[in-house]
């Protein structure tokens, strides 16, 4: 099998740096990173932290301070080692309080605006990074057109806004991803030693920010082996063995430094698993079968106990709501191509498939690479799609810069037709007045197919309600001094933080006056009784704050 020359941008051999050509060739890149930038700052000033954000800081600070990779172990350490380098002074601090099923922060300190700002802006330069990679890998794959066009579409995606403007962890799974399958693609056109380094290194930071990484780098690995810089080499004697064995071995050191090189300790002795890790405050203990006693180090034994937790929080399930059921455990087949319908911009999706409709109609003759590429989206849809983790289409969030690719497919096709590039433009700012539509909270986008007052009878959770509305809160509840507000809050900080005073309403309560309900309460999927709110929906609703909280009138009896 051989391979096609790569299509190549023809303005990227011409014009000299510092030219005035090159000048204005990075006019609109420069131009769109800014209004991107700009988006994520109006997210950041208009939306409270969300349920995930205070824990992630929290032991990404535990981690820095103390050395510690105990708690909330379900995420390698990577991204919230980033997210909190402006937080290390002792004055920053975020009090959890465990539950059995969930957490509750007690106290942020100084103040929680200014540590989202802080935490939050460290998310918004590694979306950046990912913009300038999606242009990167569309100019060097099809052309400066196609990359300014993917770009454009980048910068008005709601997703894209929203998961880079908190301090979690989906955003940097998306960028690491991709870029180290674009990494991988480097590597084919010159498979030397020096690049051989650099694609373990991203491996192994991919691996380092979110577990779900995992069949990625196996992928990668796997393309390793056989890919050469011309074809694929058939003979599996003359496959990259030894690349593909170093990038491998680099990798697992970056995890072990992810861990500060801690090492762990596993014990079998009469029956009895001990696990041991450095600085936890005990071991893991449990009964085991067999008879046979020995003690082994483990290197990052942290991210070996996280990764076995997970996949087996995986095999329970978790609570989660889709087009109006409530399920205990999750696991439907359709909710993440629905949640993808639902949302991801028309747009976005339409000229995404209509990309891959022409280079598989042949209309469009396409690098070689692009199709290793896809191969790493389209196994990441089909392992979510069996999993039983149903709370939110973030969980696919690394298919979106690949699905910008195909769109700037659509591009190449279109400049060659009469009013093509005319129409795409005009496509691009029918998709940015969509995307505007839920500024500034991007997070509870839906596509215009969707009434936004019922998105909560079809997704919620971080798809629509993650905790997001209590700055909105409290500005109703200055300009309504007046009510006393009963609130069913969905979100793991007490609103009282936020200088919130109101009084909390439980699952089996009736009371007249104000009453809010978080989206995701009002769906149901936590509660003992799903229906607990339900008794609200006869009564007027006069207000949604911030997209997630629903405002009711309940008359007095």
């Amino acid at each position: 099998m051989s391979w096609p020359e790569n299509a190549q941008s023809t303005s990227a051999a011409v014009a000299p740096k510092g030219s005035p050509t090159a000048t204005v060739r990075w006019l609109l890149p420069s131009l769109l990173a800014f209004l991107y930038v700009v988006q994520c700052a109006w997210f950041i000033r208009t939306q409270s932290l969300t349920y995930d954000e205070p824990v992630h800081i929290a032991e990404g600070l535990n981690a820095w301070r103390y050395g510690r990779f105990e708690e909330y172990n379900d995420h390698p350490p990577l991204a919230r080692l980033w997210l909190t380098l402006p937080l290390l002074n002792p004055k920053w601090q975020v009090d959890v309080q465990k539950l059995p099923d969930s957490f509750h922060i007690t106290r942020i300190a100084p103040d929680p605006e200014s540590l989202a700002w802080r935490a939050r802006a460290m998310n918004v330069v590694l979306g950046l990074l990912l913009a300038w990679l999606v242009w990167r890998a569309a100019d060097q794959l099809l052309s400066r057109g196609a990359a300014n066009f993917a770009l454009a579409l980048f910068v008005f995606s709601p997703p894209l806004i929203a998961h880079f403007s908190i301090a979690a962890t989906d955003g940097a799974a998306a960028l690491f991803i991709f870029a180290a399958v674009w990494g991988l693609m480097r590597w084919r056109m010159e498979p030397n030693w020096k690049r051989t380094f650099w694609l373990g290194l991203l491996l192994g930071l991919m691996l380092l920010v979110k577990f779900s990484t995992a069949p990625m780098f196996l992928l990668a690995l796997l393309w390793m082996l056989p890919l050469g810089p011309d074809n694929i080499i058939r003979n599996p004697l003359q496959w990259n063995w030894s690349r593909a064995a170093s990038a491998m071995a680099l990798a697992f050191f970056v995890i072990w430094a992810g861990y500060f090189f801690h090492v762990s300790r596993l014990t079998v002795r009469d029956g009895t698993l001990t696990a041991t890790f450095p600085n936890w405050s005990e071991p893991i203990v449990k009964p085991v079968q067999g008879h046979r006693n020995y003690s082994l180090p483990v290197p990052a034994g942290e991210y070996v106990e996280g990764f076995r937790e997970l996949v087996r929080h995986n095999r329970h399930g978790q609570a989660a709501f889709f087009l109006g059921r409530v399920s205990s455990q999750g696991g439907w087949k359709t909710y993440y191509p629905v949640a993808i319908l639902l949302k991801w911009p028309t747009l976005v999706l339409m000229l995404s498939m209509t990309g891959l409709a022409l280079v598989l109609a042949r209309r469009l003759r396409v690098p070689v690479d692009l199709w290793v590429m896809a191969s790493f989206p389209l196994i990441y849809l089909g392992l979510a799609t069996f999993a039983h983790f149903n709370i939110g289409e973030r969980h696919v969030l690394p298919l979106y810069p690949f699905a910008l690719l195909l769109a700037g497919i659509v591009w190449e096709w279109a400049r060659r037709k009469r009013a093509g590039v005319a129409v795409l433009t005009l496509l691009l700012v029918v998709n940015a007045a969509d995307a505007l539509r839920y500024a500034p909270g991007y997070l509870s986008y839906f596509n215009v197919f969707v009434r936004p007052a019922d998105s909560y009878r079809l997704l919620t959770d971080s798809n629509l309600d993650w905790g997001q509305g209590l700055l909105a809160l409290r500005h109703y509840q200055r300009d309504h001094p007046n009510e006393q507000i009963s609130l069913s809050y969905f979100g793991s900080v007490d609103p009282a933080i936020y200088g919130i005073q109101v009084r909390p309403l439980g699952e089996q309560e009736r009371v007249s006056g104000t009453v809010i309900v978080s989206a995701t309460n009002l769906s149901g999927q936590f509660l003992a009784d799903p229906q607990s709110y339900h008794w609200l929906l006869q009564f007027e609703r006069t207000k949604i704050l911030d997209h997630s909280l629903y405002v009711f009138q309940v008359p007095r009896k």
